[in-house]
């Protein structure tokens, strides 16, 4: 099953949980997107490997960082995990809407 489509993720950060609304468009082995949440609005762009979604986003608020992320989708779910920077992994659960 694509990807492609609008996403509901969770973040379970150190500061709590962080919602976020995630847009993917595939091409063969690549996506790109958008995500919108509290923490601010930023295109994305990132691999695709069968079920297997990449990508990075900076992080501007509350501080500056690189969240990298490592997806799995199943059907009209993603999990995975997110590197936050130096602040260590993050499980990362997904719906979509």
């Amino acid at each position: 099953m694509s990807a492609d489509g609008n996403w509901k993720l969770v973040l379970s950060t150190p500061m709590g949980p962080q919602e976020m609304q995630l847009q993917i468009r595939t091409s063969g082995g690549t996506f790109e997107g958008r995500t919108e949440s509290s923490m601010g609005s930023e295109d994305v762009s990132g691999t695709v490997s069968g079920a297997q979604l990449q990508w990075d986003m900076k992080v501007t608020k509350p501080m500056p960082i690189t969240v990298s992320f490592d997806m799995t989708v199943d059907g009209d779910s993603m999990n995975g995990n997110a590197k936050l920077g130096m602040f260590g992994n993050a499980a990362c659960t997904g719906q979509r809407i």
